[in-house]
């Protein structure tokens, strides 16, 4: 398949799975099943049918309204359909090859999803880092069977660095600097990008997060010194530029 071709292919499939990140952003911190069960409008309750789900053009037909009710439709849903498929279109023409393309985009959709519970309800659960780790190892074994080894020693040491510097900072400060995901995280982080990755990720992250406490600061915001930060989303932007940069 041609890159032109793989990034129409990937776009399209970016967008249906963007409207799935949708719903398990919503459902899984109500603690709901992300699998089965109808879709519903948050207003009146009406179950969704096909011409409601349609990615993006749903959205725009109905001007962010649910056709029942009226009740507007959150527009991070097709924001979410939007970046989705914008991973899928940066995954094709950065991808060395279909296959890796493929990973690449399966990487970025997670990624995504995983900054998007974080930003808002500041949690990052097992259960969306422990795949994002496994993913890692089977995309390194099926790319370069040979960088394995280094991908299981990253995600150790990626586990192991963050966690002993949340176990000092709590020593010394009396209170936790880390949220309890960021090792399980920086871990899977490690698992696509070997160990030799780690400090690259990190240097990304951290130069993101203080970029962003400068930038709030500038437009006259002063967060507090316990103020909590989502770091989901920046040590995400790191790993997803390193494994760009690898591949």
């Amino acid at each position: 398949m041609t890159p032109p071709l793989l990034a129409v292919a990937l776009g399209v499939a970016g967008l249906i799975v963007g409207s799935f990140l949708g719903l398990v952003s919503l459902r899984l911190p109500a603690g709901e099943d992300v699998v089965t069960g109808r879709s519903r409008c948050g207003g009146c309750g009406r179950t969704l049918a096909w011409p409601d789900l349609v990615p993006v053009a749903s959205y725009a037909a109905s001007r962010g309204r649910c056709r029942t009710c009226g009740s507007a439709i959150p527009v991070r849903y097709p924001l979410l359909e939007l970046a989705a498929a914008g991973v899928g279109v940066w995954a094709a023409l950065a991808g060395p090859d279909p296959a890796g393309a493929v990973f690449t985009a399966l990487l970025g959709w997670q990624l995504l999803l995983i900054a998007t519970v974080d930003l808002q309800h500041l949690w990052l659960p097992d259960r969306l880092t422990l795949p994002l780790l496994a993913s890692g190892l089977f995309a390194v074994g099926w790319l370069e069977r040979a960088g394995l080894r280094d991908a299981v020693l990253g995600a150790g040491l990626g586990f192991a660095a963050l966690w002993l510097f949340g176990f000092a900072y709590r020593r010394l400060r009396g209170r936790d600097g880390l949220g309890g995901g960021d090792p399980f995280l920086f871990a899977a982080g490690g698992a696509w990008v070997g160990w030799q990755g780690l400090p690259p990720v990190l240097l990304i992250a951290s130069a993101a997060g203080v970029g962003l406490v400068v930038a709030r600061r500038a437009v006259g915001g002063r967060p507090a010194a316990d103020a909590r930060i989502a770091f989901a989303p920046l040590l995400g932007l790191g790993v997803w530029l390193v494994w760009l940069m690898r591949i």
